[in-house]
């Protein structure tokens, strides 16, 4: 396995796109809606140039500082993910060789091999992010198996994700041993809830929870059920 899969939480973070054309747009949306601080976008054109009114939204974004001006190695410093998304190889080369040298991630969009990160194809349903990659053997290939993954699963497991993301941290406050919380983690997520509440049959998914939760929790069987059965 030559990549390590991981989630960042970027909402404290300051990243860098250097380029900004069709690809580079493509990764600043998607890095927006990972809420970092900053995104410092550069790129030769101005900002009074600008026509096109998709990419006007993009730098208008508060999120998003441009600068009209070359890339210099300094721009890496302090950056959290960097990516090299010019037409130009020998630049996207010099960014790579930059992050490098002061220990950040970077990807390369014409030479993943000198970057340190690629972003793998993913989806979202609901609470539930889905991302897969081939290693960067093929976008292609990834990109059509998130496609076939994603009409498979549809938003079948997405109000059981939410149901967790509210229960975890209750079973959690009552202090019981991790192999405990494990069991019973386990025990909700196969059971029948995730039927019922894709039927949205709520009294039988408030059945299910009264059977598997500690008694101390079945107060909280209503929020964790709100909107979502």
């Amino acid at each position: 396995m030559r990549y390590y899969p991981t989630f960042l939480d970027l909402r404290d973070a300051r990243c860098l796109i250097v380029g900004i054309g069709a690809v580079g747009r493509r990764k600043l949306n998607s890095l927006l809606a990972a809420s970092p601080a900053e995104v410092l976008v550069l790129d030769t054109f101005s900002y009074d140039d600008v026509a096109d009114a998709e990419l006007k939204t993009l730098l208008d974004h508060p999120g998003v500082t441009y600068a009209d001006r070359p890339f210099e190695p300094s721009d890496v410093a302090g950056r959290a993910l960097v990516f090299a998304c010019t037409g130009s190889r020998e630049l996207n080369a010099a960014i790579a060789q930059a992050c490098t040298a002061h220990g950040v991630p970077c990807n390369v969009i014409d030479a993943p091999e000198e970057g340190s990160f690629i972003v793998p194809a993913h989806f979202e349903a609901g609470d539930l992010l889905v991302a897969l990659s081939t290693g960067g053997a093929s976008p292609a290939l990834a990109k059509r198996l998130r496609r076939e993954l994603q009409a498979f699963l549809g938003s079948r497991f997405s109000a059981l994700t939410t149901l967790m993301r509210r229960l975890r941290p209750l079973v959690l406050a009552l202090g019981h041993e991790t192999g405990h919380n494990t069991n019973l983690f386990r025990s909700i997520v196969d059971s029948e809830l995730i039927d019922a509440l894709q039927a949205q049959d709520r009294k039988q998914a408030e059945s299910v929870l009264q059977a598997l939760l500690p008694h101390e929790l079945h107060q909280h069987i209503g929020a964790l059920l709100h909107d979502i059965a």
